[in-house]
């Protein structure tokens, strides 16, 4: 057997050792002040303070961890606090001016959105001034069909044409969208929130709050369109 051979075995030899008697180094504690390993600074330091420095970093992490983890607890109540809100005031808005009012000032003031949109196909139902985004029929059809068609949530960045019918203003300083299809019995709109940020809303961006405001819209706007 080769030198390297028989060092390789007799290191399996005291691993094996040391796994099956855990508390070998507590029972003989002068071995254990006695093994020195090397640090980063790259000085010799004793086996026991090895181990402190291994903990006291693993305590770190699992702290660092912990406060991650409150961070984002907090943040999720705060964002269920603003919802609540949110869906309180549309449920309560007397009419349709008062309903997007009160989703605008939300978006906006609460939610932080950078930019906002509603986005509404007008039939002929409208029959006061609202400051929703009406667009015609034909247009609906010509521009954003893939989007009314859509079963869900679209992300990510959309055609300019798309942006520029959706929020007003040149598709160059929208850098990601998020856009929900409203549908009753029939397609009603788009409700839109963007960023400057094209990294913002990508594909794999939670769709939770859109859904649940765009779901609660579509209950609540065509009931207003009949009043």
């Amino acid at each position: 057997m080769t030198t390297k051979k028989a060092q390789a075995k007799e290191l399996q030899l005291v691993r094996d050792y040391l796994t099956d008697h855990p508390n070998f180094f507590e029972e003989n504690p002068d071995i254990l002040e006695a093994i020195n390993v090397s640090h980063d600074s790259g000085k010799a330091i004793s086996l026991v303070e090895r181990q402190i420095t291994i903990m006291r970093d693993k305590n770190k992490a699992i702290s660092a961890q912990v406060e991650q983890l409150i961070g984002t607890a907090k943040n999720n109540d705060q964002l269920l606090a603003k919802t609540n809100q949110l869906v309180l005031k549309l449920i309560q808005a007397k009419d349709l001016n008062s309903l997007i009012e009160a989703l605008d000032t939300s978006l906006k003031n609460d939610f932080n959105t950078e930019f906002y949109s509603l986005t509404l196909i007008d039939k002929g139902a409208f029959t006061s001034k609202t400051s929703a985004n009406l667009i015609s029929e034909e247009d609906a059809k010509s521009k954003i069909s893939s989007l009314l068609n859509a079963q869900k949530a679209v992300s990510g960045v959309l055609r300019e044409e798309q942006m520029k019918l959706l929020f007003k203003q040149p598709a160059t300083s929208i850098g990601s969208v998020i856009a929900l299809p409203l549908n009753s019995s029939e397609p009603l709109g788009v409700l839109a929130l963007g960023s400057s940020d094209a990294d913002f809303y990508t594909h794999d961006i939670g769709t939770v709050f859109i859904d649940y405001i765009g779901a609660l819209l579509n209950e609540l706007i065509p009931s207003h369109l009949k009043a």
